[in-house]
């Protein structure tokens, strides 16, 4: 068996697509195409250390190594392929609505940040280890943020996303999950730079400006 990336990667592949397009007949697979291999590497650690909960994954990456999970990253971070449209279910205007609130504007009141904030005016991500979210599936984004709330996903502490999830209502789940999985996708889907979003957050509050994350 030849020893090359590609054999390797075979594993990522049969799930994520050939160039981690994200799988065609499931929207659960996710894109790893053009995410930040910051961000990438991360999820194959959380996997590694089961901070990240899902049996296939924790079972693929168990034995990899820093060095290869970062290849690994690099290698899907650099691929630039189209994105598939995926079903969105039909929901009232009054739920998409809410939903564009909740990505541009957040909502003080339960001390939801806008998406934006973290994720870009684009919401295509940020260097080094924020992702994109314009482009996913409906399913994969709304499976996310209900495995923030029951911690199957976790992240190290402050585990920003998982107290912002248990912010929401199930409701505003479903309304942000659809408002953006109807985006078009913009032309440009590259993460914008390191140090573009500004003034930072700290768990949706803002920090005073030079204040460590």
């Amino acid at each position: 068996m030849p020893d090359t990336l590609q054999q390797r990667i075979a594993a990522c592949t049969t799930c994520h697509g050939v160039h981690g397009e994200g799988s065609s007949g499931s929207g659960f697979f996710p894109r790893l195409a053009g995410k930040p291999a910051g961000y990438l590497a991360l999820q194959i650690q959380n996997f590694q250390r089961g901070v990240r909960k899902y049996a296939p994954m924790e079972y693929t990456v168990r034995l990899l190594t820093p060095e290869y999970m970062h290849e690994i990253a690099a290698y899907f971070a650099a691929q630039q392929v189209p994105y598939e449209r995926k079903p969105v279910p039909a929901l009232a205007p009054s739920m998409l609505q809410r939903g564009e609130q909740l990505v541009t504007a957040g909502d003080p009141a339960r001390q939801v940040p806008p998406c934006q904030a973290c994720h870009g005016k684009q919401l295509t991500g940020t260097e080094p280890s924020v992702p994109g979210l314009v482009g996913l599936p409906y399913d994969y984004i709304s499976s996310q943020l209900g495995s923030w709330r029951t911690g199957t996903r976790a992240s190290a502490a402050p585990d920003c996303m998982a107290q912002i999830a248990n912010r929401l209502a199930p409701a505003d789940i479903t309304a942000v999950s659809a408002w953006l999985a109807n985006q078009e996708v913009p032309a440009d889907t590259h993460p914008q730079p390191a140090g573009s979003i500004t003034p930072p957050l700290r768990c949706g509050v803002l920090q005073a400006q030079g204040d460590g994350a």
